[in-house]
């Protein structure tokens, strides 16, 4: 028995099924920013209807109007128009872009990872990819950014391994 009266066999505390990462067979798949559009959708239908309950209150005799609804709506609808621009259709997943990284580096790549991350105002999706040379310590390094949308190589920099010994 510990301090609060449980017994140390019982189990008090596990993570539910879905996040339990023994159980997982296969690559981690990365969401589509796509999905964007949904909540994109959303705020749309939202303005509608605000701006439909500002015309439905300024065309009735109550004399004055709030024009709040009418800014809530236009706020929305700026929001909405927003989160859909920045809904991109991802073309290129980890794995490709770990193979367009190794074409655009000068050495053969040992061990490589990538990242998922966005750029610029409207978040285009891109693959921040680290690479290792083959050699054994590796004798280079890089760091290349893939498209996620059209597999383009935004940037990239190869340096010596500084961690060599």
């Amino acid at each position: 028995m510990n301090t609060n009266g449980a017994s140390s066999d019982e189990v008090r505390d596990q993570l539910p099924h879905d996040l339990d990462v023994s159980a997982f067979v296969g690559p981690y798949q990365f969401p589509d920013n796509s999905r964007r559009r949904i909540p994109a959708f959303i705020y749309a239908s939202f303005s509608v209807v605000c701006l439909g309950v500002w015309l439905i209150a300024r065309n009735s005799n109550s004399g004055t109007v709030n024009n709040g609804f009418a800014i809530a709506g236009i706020c929305l609808a700026a929001i909405a128009l927003f989160v859909w621009s920045s809904s991109w259709k991802m073309t290129v997943n980890e794995t490709e872009a770990l193979v367009c990284a190794s074409r655009a580096v000068d050495f053969a790549v040992g061990h490589a990872s990538a990242q998922q991350v966005w750029r610029g105002l409207r978040s285009r999706p891109t693959w921040r990819v680290f690479c290792y040379s083959a050699e054994e310590p590796p004798r280079k390094r890089a760091l290349v950014l893939v498209d996620a949308v059209d597999a383009s190589i935004v940037e990239q920099l190869v340096e010596a391994n500084p961690d060599k010994v």
